[in-house]
């Protein structure tokens, strides 16, 4: 598969487009035409579908015209003019027309693929109330089903009961509704989806009036979020009549509950939007949320009563790019209102946690170790906003420094800096002689002036910083609260038991490393702090990531915790996809390509400095992806399977084996490793 690495249909993407052409009432010879212009257009852009408003052949706001034979014959002879050029065309077409079949003119949609109808679906709800009469034109598609249409010299699958298939193409499935469909309660995409459709395509006029856009907005949302697949909505635009009505030409894709794309307002022309829709991680999401499948079945498993019509889509396997939203860091949003949130949230969520846990163990003292790096720090914070929740004096909060052979000055005094400007109380224990002590009982070179910095001697003093804090706990009848963060659980970066891995409450347990920076960047920005707390808090933000255990070479270079296992900002991202989607490593490694490959592409979070934007070529991403399967699913997992309780902070990650994440401990990485191996060059 290596060849076609770069390929969004190696990767489980289908290109879609939503389209609002122009339109002329009345005129189907006009708008086939246009609908024809923006289908080659679309096949140009590598589109997999192209989607086009309701009676989009005819025009929407026509009135009586429907009920004119020459009209109806005429949307029949253009339909048969797309079919015919259709077959040289990628994209399977969908239009909106009024068609006539035993004596009755339904509302339909019309799947078109390379020369051929591949089935018609009539709307089944009619909306008969306030500007809408088209029960005046209209038979109602509800209950139609199991029949056979002919049309521009085809038979052709004819009812609500059809899903759509690309024999040729992993989850290419769709399915059709027309416009007041997905306003009823139950609207027909809801048994389309359950039937197995992971894309729901909505051909709509829908005319516009104040607040409607935000309406049909969380519809789409919605019912992409409920049904876990991608929406499509196309609503008639430019050109259609304005006698009594207005149109703004509303089009969307929306996966998950998040808009990809959308076509603009109120357009004076014809628009298109275009995005890729993750099918494989739809079917993936629906695999690991039984309440779906329970639907299904207490629906009567509705894919028993459709039909599944089937087709050869003849997917590309082209470089194309990829057209969609994609963050480099998936636990930090660009948009900085929905960081703002975040923030707010993660913050709070930690709080209530740590409030609920002081309150039930009735302790009134907390010991905690401040290393002067990221982790400690965020969980002090956390600590002092509960203590002061709980009505508990700060001082209460007792906080240690325990200096080690590697301790930098910089570390330690913004320690002492932090714990002075927040008023808990402050000591500090010099851990360098018990270290010795131990290195020379266990018989450790180092303790004979041997340079040798092997993970004992990193341990040893790992192991008795954690060691300290629980004995301290225990004399001062407190409890011990942790700092390791998400991204060191998935890693394995902890040592085991009585070291960092272990407290009596974790607050930061569920939260990734690339999200702690940005909480303290909130809590200086949100939290009452004086002026020195908020300059210590960005003087730590910009220290170098280091457990500091290891003294500096030669060269005066510290420890770095990244030139070991490897940037958070991808492990970050390797473990958000990985752990919430369960996706396989080689489309892993494709998202990270197109989210790090360039830094003036996509966007990137709020106030993030412009030094410390990076990027990544595949080879660097190949190499820290291929460390991250080694050692999360391979050497770590038994440190997850006796973590602290915390609370889950997160939807994209939580590793506790109380929760989200449950593994063997003597697993092996093989499986991911070969995958990966095979498939990215």
């Amino acid at each position: 598969m290596t060849q076609a690495f770069h390929s969004i249909h190696t990767h489980g993407f289908v290109r879609a487009a939503v389209c609002t052409p122009s339109v002329l009432p009345g005129d189907p010879g006009f708008n086939a035409a246009e609908t024809l212009r923006m289908a080659r257009e679309a096949d140009v852009e590598s589109c997999d579908l192209v989607l086009f408003p309701e009676l989009g052949i005819s025009a929407y706001a026509i009135d009586d015209l429907f009920l004119q034979d020459a009209l109806q014959k005429r949307v029949e002879a253009e339909i048969a003019g797309l079919v015919a050029a259709s077959a040289r065309l990628k994209p399977v077409l969908i239009v909106g027309a009024p068609l006539v079949h035993n004596g009755r003119l339904y509302n339909c949609a019309v799947a078109i693929s390379r020369g051929r109808i591949l089935g018609v679906v009539p709307k089944s709800f009619l909306p008969n109330y306030r500007e809408y009469y088209e029960k005046r034109w209209f038979a109602p598609g509800a209950g139609v089903t199991g029949l056979t249409m002919r049309l521009a010299g085809q038979d052709a699958p004819f009812g609500t009961d059809l899903v759509f298939e690309a024999q040729d193409l992993a989850d290419f499935v769709f399915h059709l509704e027309i416009c007041e469909d997905f306003w009823a309660p139950q609207p027909p995409s809801t048994a389309g989806a359950m039937a197995g459709a992971l894309i729901l395509c909505n051909l709509s006029a829908s005319n516009i009036v104040v607040g409607k856009a935000d309406d049909r907005e969380t519809l789409c949302a919605s019912q992409s979020m409920r049904c876990q697949a991608a929406y499509l909505y196309s609503a008639a635009g430019p050109g259609e009549s304005t006698t009594d009505l207005a149109w703004d030409g509303q089009a969307s894709i929306h996966e998950l509950g998040r808009r990809l794309a959308q076509t603009d307002r109120f357009p004076a022309k014809s628009e298109m939007a275009i995005a890729d829709i993750d099918v494989g991680r739809l079917r993936l999401e629906r695999l690991r949320t039984p309440t779906f499948n329970d639907a299904a079945a207490a629906a009567g498993h509705p894919e028993k009563a459709f039909r599944r019509i089937r087709f050869e889509h003849q997917p590309h396997f082209d470089d194309v790019g990829l057209v969609r939203p994609l963050d480099r860091f998936p636990f930090v949003p660009d948009d900085p209102a929905r960081l703002d949130k975040d923030c707010y949230e993660a913050f709070n969520i930690q709080v209530h946690g740590l409030v609920k846990r002081i309150q039930s163990t009735k302790s009134k003292h907390l010991v905690i170790g401040v290393s002067g790096g990221l982790d400690s720090t965020h969980a002090l914070l956390v600590a002092v906003r509960a203590f002061d929740a709980v009505g508990l004096p700060r001082k209460n909060i007792l906080a240690f420094t325990m200096p080690g052979f590697a301790t930098s000055d910089g570390t330690k005094s913004n320690a002492w800096a932090l714990m002075n400007s927040l008023g808990v109380t402050g000591q500090e224990i010099d851990i360098k002689p018990t270290a010795r002590l131990m290195l020379e009982e266990m018989g450790h070179p180092f303790a004979n002036g041997e340079p040798v910095y092997d993970i004992a001697f990193e341990n040893v003093q790992a192991g008795l910083r954690t060691d300290y804090l629980f004995r301290l706990a225990n004399q001062r009848a407190a409890f011990v609260l942790g700092t390791g963060d998400l991204s060191e659980l998935a890693l394995g970066w902890c040592t085991y038991g009585v070291g960092d891995h272990m407290s009596h409450y974790n607050v930061n347990g569920g939260v990734a490393k690339t999200l702690i920076q940005h909480l303290i960047r909130w809590v200086v920005k949100t939290q009452p702090l004086d002026d020195d707390a908020k300059a210590t808090l960005l003087s730590i933000l910009g220290t170098e990531i280091s457990p500091e255990l290891v003294p500096a070479g030669a060269d005066g270079a510290i420890q770095s915790t990244q030139a070991k296992v490897g940037p958070y900002e991808l492990q970050d991202f390797n473990l958000f996809h990985i752990t919430r989607f369960g996706l396989a490593p080689s489309k892993v490694a494709f998202l990270a390509w197109h989210a790090w490959r360039d830094v003036k592409t996509g966007q990137w979070p709020e106030n993030f400095p412009d030094e410390a934007r990076n990027a990544y070529d595949l080879a660097t991403i190949k190499k820290w992806l291929s460390l991250f399967l080694f050692r999360f699913f391979e050497i770590s997992q038994f440190k997850r399977s006796a973590v602290p309780n915390g609370p889950k902070v997160i939807s994209g990650g939580a590793l506790s084996p109380r929760g989200d994440w449950r593994a063997p401990s003597d697993g092996n990485a093989r499986v991911w490793l070969d995958e990966l191996e095979a498939n990215v060059p």
